[in-house]
């Protein structure tokens, strides 16, 4: 079955792991070896048909907006590389894609920094191809509040209203992960788009502030929007989250993970978040958004981008239709993406 995947962060790991040398780093073969949690090989064995690649770059860079134009490039080149795949923009581009049997790349800037409080740069990302913004990253910025710091604007200032306007105008998506519940109904009062959701799963289950509240999955329902569920293991369960607040107090984190190893997750915890999605919003409102090579340490079974089908197996052991795991995997996505792109 064809997965549409919202977020893998490959290109960030390209720029660290190897400065951007796409010779030095095979990826039409496995890179299990290398650690990479993302190749041509796995994509192909996970079902993933379309992936939305991020451009995103550390918010502590001094000038954020060359890292994503390096970032874009990279993706570009990538793509220019390799036949698999082909570069996306529209729905209509991710099925002309699968008819030619490739790999759909789409993308997606992670953060507002990346835009220097500019709507001119936000311009420019979308005539290089960027699909959507996530309004914020870990931390605020200085027109809007991010899910993991501490509130200063109240959600969005007039500006960051402007920003989801122009978003709306160019018809990028507005990407609601990563942003404090006050800056969702914020953005989603001045949106006219679906709500969107790249990498989040359900706070209902676990109260990580990164995970979707409650009413905010009402409004996801309310507009047509879409919550891809991520696959991080500190937002799927509470063990999980409690181990990650304690890893982040250490001063000698390496010694302290030796005796601390990561409590057990697994497939069936993102299958709980999927279904919470689906029984809250609906599940016409529900996909998949991995953070593939964003993270550390995945689920028991979902390591890498291959996957993607024991996730669908343990739905279907769920009694999930045919028809609802097609909404789930690629279905509810492009919905979204035809009414936003």
């Amino acid at each position: 079955m064809r997965i549409i995947d919202g977020h893998n962060d490959l290109a960030w790991q390209l720029r660290v792991r190897y400065g951007y040398d796409l010779d030095r780093c095979d990826l039409a073969t496995d890179q299990t070896a290398t650690g990479l949690q993302t190749d041509l090989p796995r994509l192909r064995a996970g079902g993933v048909a379309a992936q939305f690649w991020s451009v995103w770059v550390d918010q502590e860079l001094p000038d954020p907006v060359t890292a994503t134009l390096e970032q874009v490039d990279a993706v570009h080149d990538l793509v220019r590389r390799h036949g698999d795949l082909e570069f996306a923009a529209t729905a209509a581009d991710v099925e002309r894609a699968w008819e030619r049997g490739r790999v759909a790349s789409l993308l997606g800037a992670e953060g507002g920094h990346q835009i220097d409080s500019s709507l001119g740069v936000l311009r420019m990302l979308h005539r290089l191809g960027v699909r959507y913004l996530t309004l914020t990253h870990i931390k605020n910025i200085p027109w809007a509040d991010s899910a993991t710091d501490e509130p200063v604007v109240g959600g969005l200032t007039d500006f960051g209203h402007d920003v989801v306007r122009e978003l709306n105008r160019l018809r990028m998506m507005v990407d609601l992960s990563h942003v404090a519940p006050s800056t969702m109904h914020a953005a989603l009062d001045t949106s006219n788009a679906p709500a969107f959701f790249s990498h989040s799963s359900a706070r209902g289950l676990c109260d990580h502030p990164r995970n979707v509240p409650d009413d905010v999955l009402g409004r996801v329902r309310d507009t047509e929007g879409l919550v891809m569920v991520t696959f991080v293991p500190w937002f799927l369960t509470e063990e999980c989250r409690a181990w990650a607040d304690e890893k982040d107090k250490q001063e000698d984190a390496e010694a302290w993970l030796a005796a601390n190893p990561l409590p057990p997750v697994g497939v069936s915890d993102v299958a709980d978040h999927v279904e919470y999605v689906r029984d809250v919003a609906g599940v016409a409102h529900v996909g998949l958004g991995g953070d593939y090579d964003g993270v550390e340490a995945l689920p028991s079974g979902l390591e890498d981008v291959a996957g993607y089908p024991r996730l669908l197996d343990e739905l279907r052991r769920r009694r999930w239709s045919e028809a609802d795991l097609a909404a789930l995997a690629h279905g509810n996505a492009l919905r979204v993406m035809r009414a936003s792109l």
